[in-house]
């Protein structure tokens, strides 16, 4: 193997390592990001009790992902403006309010989607 294919190598997996230690923190560190992974869990759980298809099982993982990836945003805006601005700022406020928006939206979106897979399966066990 080249050298400058063994750096590239070491620099991906770098990434990676980043990627992990950046998804580690948002666990450990943000309450909302394990309340929408535990609403993962529960939808996963559903889906396997329900037998939901391939294209709900990639729906379901498509609003997982979506929810997922606009918290961490939302986590990396906050901690970003709390690095600079230390004193009350409308525009920090405004900024910090949207991306929590955001998720809100994202989460909405998610919940309108596994009512939308999973609602009219349970009511046809219910029946």
């Amino acid at each position: 193997m080249k050298k400058q294919s063994k750096l590239f190598f070491a620099g991906r997996m770098k990434s990676f390592h980043y990627a992990f230690s950046g998804l580690k923190t948002v666990f450990l560190e943000e309450t909302n990001f394990r309340i929408h992974l535990i609403a993962a869990v529960i939808a996963v759980i559903f889906g396997f009790l329900l037998k939901i298809s391939i294209l709900e099982w990639s729906v379901i993982i498509f609003v997982i992902g979506f929810v997922f990836v606009t918290e961490i945003v939302n986590s990396s805006i906050e901690t970003l403006a709390d690095t600079f601005s230390l004193e009350k700022n409308e525009n920090v406020k405004k900024l910090k309010d949207m991306s929590a928006a955001a998720v809100l939206v994202s989460a909405i979106s998610a919940l309108i989607v596994g009512l939308i897979i999973f609602l009219p399966k349970i009511l046809t066990l219910i029946k």
